[in-house]
């Protein structure tokens, strides 16, 4: 018997048009990446193995930069540890935060659309400015939150100046200032279709059913994005040791980013602050690569059978 032979179907004379459109479109988009990310990227890792200061020939040292960092740097490993409290307080806080205004704010309540404004607005004012304003509320002696403890009765805290409160303080303001978060959790929201929340009211669910049954899952991929996009800004805070902290006290806020401007542009050892550089991309990478790994097991997709 004459069996058929198949042919695999080739793309019509259309779809190869719309790919090579695409692939035109991307050019833009990949030589961005190249010219912006990329090509630094590699020029930071280089220029890790020399010894510069910028006014000077630059001096092939090999890896000794990147061993002085785990051996012999007084700071560095001082600095991770810090920089990941910091993220961890300022994103599990602003997550929280955001997640409840949005929730709040997205309630029928009388002149919604001006509290909307007035969460978002800390997000686009100037941080320098904002961190300024916040020493004045954290202020030992006449500042407005020692008042309070003081009319309760509590003795002051040295908010800014005492190695155990000066992480969490600055933490604290990086979540007041998380109105872009807000503004897309509540965008999430108002995409939840009613039906599920009419549904569950017919089979009697609680607030708290709905919530954890309903509002959570539909909003875990906006909670992912969340989530990335504020480790990645947290993990690096620079502005409140520039403007507040000058990395003390000690080296409580002696932060990453605050670590590679003093080497760079105080010290001028540009080689060893590249270093720092890379290194801190690589930490970056690992925490965003293992958000992706566990994502899967909490992400759902609308029509997902998990």
């Amino acid at each position: 018997m004459n069996k058929t032979v198949r042919k695999k179907p080739r793309y019509s004379l259309m779809a190869r048009k719309e790919s090579i459109t695409a692939y035109l479109c991307l050019i833009p988009a990949f030589i961005g990446l190249t010219f912006i990310t990329y090509l630094p990227l590699a020029g930071v890792f280089g220029i890790g193995f020399f010894n510069w200061k910028g006014l000077s020939a630059p001096v092939f040292i090999g890896f000794r930069n990147y061993i002085r960092l785990f051996t012999t740097d007084p700071y560095f490993i001082d600095s991770i540890k810090v920089t990941v409290y910091f993220a961890v307080l300022a994103v599990f806080g602003s997550m929280i935060y955001s997640f409840y205004i949005a929730m709040l704010l997205n309630r029928e309540i009388p002149a919604r659309g001006f509290w909307r404004a007035v969460f978002y607005l800390p997000y686009i004012l100037p941080a320098a400015a904002v961190y300024i304003g916040w020493s004045w509320l954290y202020e030992s002696n006449f500042g407005l939150f020692n008042y309070f403890l003081s009319e309760l009765g509590i003795n002051k805290i040295k908010f800014l100046s005492d190695s155990l409160y000066v992480v969490p303080s600055l933490a604290l303001i990086a979540v007041w200032t998380s109105g872009n978060l807000i503004v897309i959790f509540l965008a999430g929201l108002q995409n939840v279709s009613r039906v599920y929340y009419e549904a569950a009211l017919i089979d009697g669910a609680n607030a708290f059913q709905r919530f954890f049954r309903i509002t959570v899952p539909c909003m875990t991929p906006i909670i992912f994005y969340n989530l990335l996009m504020s480790l990645i800004t947290n993990m690096q805070v620079v502005v409140p040791a520039l403007a507040l902290t000058d990395g003390g006290p000690g080296n409580a806020s002696m932060f990453m980013t605050y670590l590679m401007y003093r080497y760079a542009f105080k010290n001028n050892h540009l080689g060893y602050a590249c270093a720092i550089s890379f290194v801190f991309f690589v930490i970056i990478a690992i925490f965003t690569a293992i958000l992706f790994a566990t994502s899967k097991t909490w992400i759902f997709y609308e029509g997902d059978s998990k």
